[in-house]
């Protein structure tokens, strides 16, 4: 197994500072690890430093990258004789919350999926919730007026704030039920190969999580689990594990998974 890390703008044979503590600590736990220049993905140029042995497993851990990007990122892989773990359907899969939502509708949030061109403020209204999240396919907006709104009529601002700030809409819009989360209670969780983990070795994991690790076809994702008031675990997330920051989690941690499986 290759771990395959984001290089430094100014130096391409370097990892991104981002990613220096995972890198010291997949090497640590017996991996190697290879760089790759993000910036030169769509220029024909981009490589990866050094090389992969032919026939290695490949697996990233950067940033987050739109569907095209990812699937540039897989041609270099491949054109070196290595293979992906997360082929571009299984990153889907995890990616976009329409994907993953209807194999769990009833661990999470309700959520209903529109155009931007679609006349939302009426289609929320017709909803007739107390509270709506919004967002796109794969992020929330955080920042300006944030992402939660209660009046139908707000949804024109959160809509135009998250084309200005994030410069695009993945996918379409999100609208998300609010339940009645504890906030801190939130943990993030990895599914590896099937098998769920928790930021701690001995910390017990949610069955929700189980659950999810049963219905998700994926081989490395993350998920996110929060607490109602009333005592009932919810799925909040679920994402790409290769693109999933180790909140919560230790790059020590983060590590073992992999020694583990």
């Amino acid at each position: 197994m290759i771990f395959l890390f984001p290089s430094d703008y100014f130096n391409p044979k370097k990892a991104d500072a981002d990613y220096s503590e995972q890198v010291t600590c997949i090497q640590n736990a017996g991996f190697a690890t290879r760089v790759i220049s993000l910036e030169s993905l769509g220029t024909g140029s981009s490589k990866i430093i050094p090389a992969p042995t032919p026939g290695s497993k490949v697996v990233y851990r950067g940033w987050m990258l739109s569907p095209r990007d990812y699937e540039l990122l897989v041609s270099v892989v491949e054109s070196t004789g290595a293979s992906v773990l997360i082929s571009l359907t299984e990153y889907l899969s995890t990616h976009y919350l329409s994907s993953w939502y209807p194999l769990i509708t009833d661990l999470t949030p309700e959520t209903k999926f529109y155009s931007v061109d679609d006349d939302l403020e009426n289609q929320l209204n017709q909803l007739g919730w107390d509270g709506f999240f919004i967002k796109d396919y794969v992020k929330s907006l955080k920042t300006s007026v944030g992402s939660i709104i209660n009046q139908p009529s707000q949804i024109k601002t959160v809509v135009a704030e998250m084309q200005k700030f994030r410069g695009t809409i993945e996918g379409g819009i999100c609208v998300r039920r609010i339940e009645d989360f504890i906030k801190e209670t939130e943990r993030r969780y990895f599914v590896l190969f099937g098998k769920p983990f928790a930021a701690l070795a001995d910390e017990e994991i949610p069955e929700i999580v189980f659950e999810c690790a049963k219905r998700i076809e994926s081989q490395f994702f993350s998920v996110d689990v929060i607490e109602r008031r009333d005592g009932t675990k919810r799925i909040v997330e679920i994402g790409d594990g290769q693109v999933s920051d180790i909140i919560g989690w230790t790059s020590e941690r983060f590590a073992q998974l992999w020694i583990d499986n």
